[in-house]
C-alpha cells in the first residue's frame, strides 16, 4: 500500500507545538482503533465470496476504495471533516480484516495467533517510537528509501493480484514488516523534529503502517505455523 507524501518546512515549530502535534496524533491514533474494531466485527459476519469469484476485479475495487478514502483524509486534513474521513477509512479497513480473521479463527489456536501478532506489533511500535525520540537528526537516507520502497511494494502487490504466487506473497509480507517498521520510525521522527505539523496526516501514515505491520505479521505467523491461508 502506498503512503501519503510528507513535506518539510523551512522553519521548525516550537517545542510546545511539536508536543501538541505528538499528543494529538497519539490520541487520534488510539481513537482510530475503535472504528477498526467495529469494522472487524462487521467483517467477521460478511461474505467475501466475490473475491473468490472475481479476485482481480474485487481486489482492484478494494484498493481503489482505500485510495479514495486516503485521498479524502489528506484533502480535508486541515479541518474536522478530515477526522470524520479518517474514522470512515479506519472502519473500512476494519471490515477488510474480515477474510483474514475468518480464516484465522477457524484454526484451533487462531485467537492466540491474532493476539501474538497484535503483541508483536505493539512491541515494534514501542521500539520504533523509542528510537524516534532518541534520534535528533533528519533521516534523509530513510526518506529516499521509503519513497522507492513504497513504489516497489505497490508494483509487487498489483503483480501478485494477477500472478497469485504464494512465495511472492510471503515475501511481500516480510517486506511490509520492514517497510512499515521504518515508516513508523520516520513519521514519529518527523513529528519530534517538527517536520510534520498536521496530526491528521501523521495519524493516517502511522495507522496504515501499524495496520500493514499487524496483518503482515499475522500472515507470516500463519505460514510458519503451517496454516498458510494462501
Amino acid at each position: 500500500m502506498n503512503y501519503p507524501h510528507q513535506y518539510y518546512t523551512t522553519s521548525l515549530p516550537s517545542e510546545a507545538v511539536r508536543q501538541e502535534v505528538l499528543k494529538s496524533t497519539y490520541l487520534l491514533l488510539a481513537l482510530s482503533m475503535i472504528p477498526t474494531a467495529i469494522g472487524a466485527l462487521f467483517g467477521l459476519n460478511i461474505s467475501f465470496m466475490f473475491l473468490h469469484s472475481s479476485p482481480i476485479l474485487g481486489s482492484l475495487l478494494l484498493i481503489g476504495g482505500m485510495y479514495f478514502l486516503m485521498f479524502q483524509v489528506e484533502r480535508n486534513k486541515t479541518n474536522f471533516s478530515g477526522i470524520v474521513w479518517l474514522m470512515v477509512f479506519t472502519f473500512f479497513m476494519g471490515i477488510l480484516l474480515g477474510p483474514l480473521f475468518q480464516y484465522t479463527l477457524r484454526i484451533p489456536n487462531g485467537s492466540s495467533l491474532i493476539l501474538l501478532a497484535a503483541l508483536l506489533t505493539s512491541v515494534v511500535f514501542f521500539v520504533m517510537s523509542s528510537i524516534a525520540f532518541v534520534i535528533k537528526k533528519e533521516l534523509n537516507f530513510l526518506t529516499h528509501f521509503l519513497a522507492v520502497g513504497s513504489v516497489v511494494l505497490l508494483i509487487a502487490i498489483v503483480a501478485n493480484i494477477f500472478l497469485r504466487l504464494p512465495g511472492l506473497y510471503l515475501m511481500i509480507c516480510g517486506a511490509f514488516v520492514i517497510f512499515s517498521s521504518l515508516m513508523i520510525l520516520w513519521q514519529l521522527n518527523q513529528i519530534v523534529r517538527g517536520g510534520e505539523t498536521n496530526y491528521i496526516s501523521a495519524t493516517l501514515t502511522l495507522y496504515i503502517s501499524i495496520y500493514n505491520l499487524f496483518t503482515s505479521l499475522l500472515q507470516i505467523i500463519l505460514a510458519f505455523t503451517g496454516n498458510d491461508r494462501r
